[in-house]
């Protein structure tokens, strides 16, 4: 439903669209670790996805694999972008190959464990001897990752083609007979290590068409996807896949990796192009041309993918051991008209889906902005080191939404948290969507707020401490730091301006913690019926018509009044 406020400081029509389905998803989302330096990924076991018309081959483990080529451009004709969006756009008029499954048998029915057994040969890298600032090796098919993919490398502009080789890889206990495997068996993806530590990667695409990278911290975690299709509607998702990809050699002691991605899937082709130089944080410029095949009624853009099962605003799956546990925390927002928006995360009882309006929007992100430590106490994922992504629309997006989907979980290991941006314009077949944009893996986003950000959100029972309660609401504490609140003197009149969809406000507050520059709200929230609803909530800090701080948005959905617990002492009266 429609949740409209006018922003009293501005005058300025502020509109953000909230819908909420109550539909539970039965596709977890695919999420790879750094373990033991190396990437595991819990995918495609895990992940439903649309059955398409056409048949896998069913391959014998002594011919494996009948699969397209990598198409490239022929005769002597150089590689290019151009090129490769011009065989991008006429895939999307051809019929669709599904090429899913085309692995033997020996492979497909690999444990996890025997799977993790085939590494990479450290020997076989490429670029190993070329000094290069960076090194790349390959994933090998198997398990779940079962769609062949071809690799290439650009040199000087042309196409080398990058055959695969059981010689490239050592495949210890997995009890894989590597002379059984064809040479034209494929990979599954790849990853790149970069000069400053040639044992950790920077940077990993393998499953469909994720990837992941890293900043400083040199920490997996949240990943990104080249497309979403009809994610979080009442038909299954569409997971198109990167096919083929062409890795260009760099120049000698280039900090910058170029890796070109043909995408395909049912409902749409594309050709994407992606710069990556690793530092602090990692930055990605992408250029995307997208070529639907049919109408599509979701499309997402620059989609991101993370874990949030519980945190200090929600304890619903407070079992564990742990006080948090999470990849990302919140989601931020930079609208078209200049507004920070900070929306914490959640793990709800059901799948719900928000979608915030903009127009031309600025940036938006999922963040790891909790990096304490002592919240987490788990010193072998390093949930606090977990990089924050963001994203820099590059020219004009136009209308449209950031939209938000939160799965419920009970494990860390299923990604529950999507987010990517909507365009309002129908996708239509023939079209040509052109997309660039930067992407910034690191501990903090290159850009934010100049105002007072959001630090901490948490949540309880209402009422008056010792006091007797009569009826049932819902505690909100949300801790504002930076900004210009550390010089705010004693009698300011600094007030926390506090939207509601629906429900009574009652117990307003805002006071500076003691021994620190932080400023806490807090409120309570009475439901206004019996129903389990959702009651969408806005709060920024304002000072004489200044606003101080960025907007606070959250969604809450209370309890049915029967399970509305008052937890009332059995001294009060």
């Amino acid at each position: 439903m429609p949740f409209n406020c006018i922003d009293k400081t501005t005058k300025a029509s502020r509109s953000v669209t909230f819908i909420s389905t109550s539909f539970v998803s039965q596709r977890p989302y695919p999420r790879f670790q750094r373990l033991a330096s190396r990437v595991l990924l819990a995918v495609s076991l895990l992940v439903s996805v649309t059955t398409y018309a056409s048949t896998p081959q069913v391959a014998s483990d002594a011919n494996s694999v009948a699969s397209s080529k990598a198409a490239n451009p022929p005769g002597n004709e150089a590689f290019s972008y151009a090129w490769l969006k011009g065989y991008a756009r006429h895939l999307s008029s051809q019929p669709y190959h599904n090429h899913q499954g085309e692995v033997p048998s020996s492979l497909k029915d690999l444990s996890w464990n025997a799977y993790q057994q085939i590494r990479y040969k450290d020997s076989e890298a490429l670029w190993r001897t070329k000094g290069s600032l960076f090194h790349t090796e390959f994933f090998h098919l198997g398990r779940g990752f079962d769609t062949p993919v071809h690799m290439n490398e650009i040199k000087n502009g042309k196409v080398i083609p990058i055959d695969y080789s059981p010689s490239m890889f050592d495949y210890g206990k997995s009890k894989i007979d590597a002379k059984k495997l064809s040479k034209d068996l494929g990979f599954a993806g790849f990853r790149m290590q970069f000069a400053t530590d040639w044992k950790r990667d920077v940077v990993a695409f393998l499953g469909a068409s994720y990837f992941r990278a890293v900043g400083s911290e040199m920490q997996y975690g949240l990943s990104a996807r080249g497309l979403a299709v009809d994610t979080a509607l009442d038909q299954p998702e569409e997971f198109p896949v990167f096919t083929n990809y062409w890795l260009e050699k760099p120049k000698p002691g280039s900090s910058t990796v170029t890796v070109y991605a043909l995408m395909e899937s049912k409902s749409v082709s594309g050709a994407y192009r992606f710069d990556i130089t690793p530092g602090e944080p990692l930055k990605m410029k992408v250029d995307a041309a997208i070529y639907p095949r049919k109408s599509i009624e979701r499309l997402g853009i620059a989609p991101l993918t993370s874990m949030y099962m519980v945190g200090e605003n929600d304890r619903r799956t407070n079992y564990d051991w742990r006080e948090e546990i999470h990849d990302s925390d919140g989601l931020a927002m930079h609208t078209g008209s200049g507004e920070w928006i900070w929306r914490p995360l959640t793990n709800p009882k059901n799948l719900r889906f928000n979608a915030y309006s903009d127009d031309n929007p600025k940036g938006f992100g999922l963040l790891q902005r909790d990096r304490n430590f002592d919240h987490y106490q788990d010193d072998s994922v390093f949930y606090e080191k977990r990089p924050s992504l963001w994203i820099e629309p590059i020219g004009n997006w136009g209308k449209g939404s950031v939209d938000l989907v939160e799965i419920p979980t009970l494990d860390e290991t299923f990604d529950n948290i999507v987010a990517f941006w909507h365009p309002a314009q129908p996708i239509k077949p023939g079209q040509e969507l052109l997309y660039s944009y930067n992407m910034y893996w690191g501990s903090h986003p290159p850009q934010h707020s100049s105002q007072a950000r959001v630090q901490d959100t948490f949540t309880g029972i209402g009422g008056v401490i010792g006091q007797k309660r009569h009826y049932y609401s819902k505690r909100f504490v949300i801790d504002f730091a930076g900004g210009d609140l550390p010089m705010i003197g004693d009698g300011s009149k600094l007030k926390a301006v506090i939207h509601t969809s629906k429900g009574k406000v009652e117990l307003e507050s805002v006071r500076p913690i003691n021994h620190s520059d932080k400023y806490r709200v807090m409120f309570d929230v009475v439901p206004p019926d019996a129903t389990d609803n959702p009651i969408n909530m806005q709060v920024y800090l304002d000072l004489d018509g200044k606003r101080m701080s960025e907007t606070w948005s959250y969604q809450w959905n209370p309890p049915l009044k029967k399970n509305r617990e008052l937890h009332n002492a059995g001294h009060l009266n």
